[in-house]
């Protein structure tokens, strides 16, 4: 799912400047434009809520970042098919490691990722893959409380109803998320998702795109790792 699709469509946009960082709604409106100096300071990396979510040995020969949206059709379908082979082939053998990053593309995706990171760390992956296996119920279902939708999934992991409402309103942690990926599409070059960045032997921060299937997944792996 690209950017400027969303912006199409009348999303929310995450953007960015001198003002901090904030959302334009399909109404052109800034949901958040707070003032220089009213953010509160992000979430330091070394917060448990930031440290990395990953699943493979970390010495693999191949390690691949995926950025993905939770709210994302596309990354819901590599999760479902393609991620699930590569995990039992590529992952499980200790070929590769997963690093899972952030990039939420409204603003949905943003309080679901929030979920997601305040659950204990061993929850992150599996809980990701439960809402893409029912994002049609959570996410894109008509006529129903989206964030009501999502509350319900996280009491199925554990989390409380005041654990979620604290989670979803949690600002240090999603000023930390959106600085993330505001450095990630800078650095990474990351406009869609899901995107895939390989680094390995034979690759250095090599970018694909879309939701591949699993032989045009390991044949980059195979080259990264070469």
């Amino acid at each position: 799912m690209q950017r400027r699709a969303l912006i199409a469509a009348g999303a929310v946009v995450v953007a960015g400047g001198a003002a901090g960082l904030y959302y334009v709604t399909r109404s052109g409106k800034k949901v958040v434009a707070p003032a220089p100096g009213v953010l509160p300071p992000p979430l330091p990396s070394t917060d448990p809520k930031m440290a990395i979510r990953a699943i493979g040995n970390a010495s693999a020969p191949v390690t691949v970042m995926e950025f993905f949206s939770l709210t994302c059709p596309h990354c819901a379908r590599f999760s479902r098919t393609t991620l699930q082979e590569v995990k039992k082939k590529l992952v499980e053998t200790g070929k590769l490691r997963i690093v899972f990053r952030d990039f939420p593309l409204d603003n949905l995706a943003l309080l679901a990722a929030m979920v997601a990171r305040t659950l204990p760390a061993n929850k992150y992956e599996p809980f990701c893959e439960a809402l893409f296996s029912s994002q049609d119920t959570w996410a894109f279902a008509r006529n129903v409380d989206n964030i009501a939708e999502l509350g319900k999934i996280a009491a199925l992991w554990g989390m409380s109803k005041a654990e979620f409402q604290s989670a979803i309103s949690d600002l240090p942690l999603k000023v930390a998320l959106l600085k993330r990926q505001d450095n990630d599409q800078k650095r990474y070059g990351i406009d869609s998702t899901p995107s895939f960045v390989f680094n390995g032997p034979g690759a250095t921060n090599t970018k694909l795109v879309g939701e591949m299937p699993y032989s045009e997944f390991a044949t980059a792996v195979a080259k990264a790792a070469a």
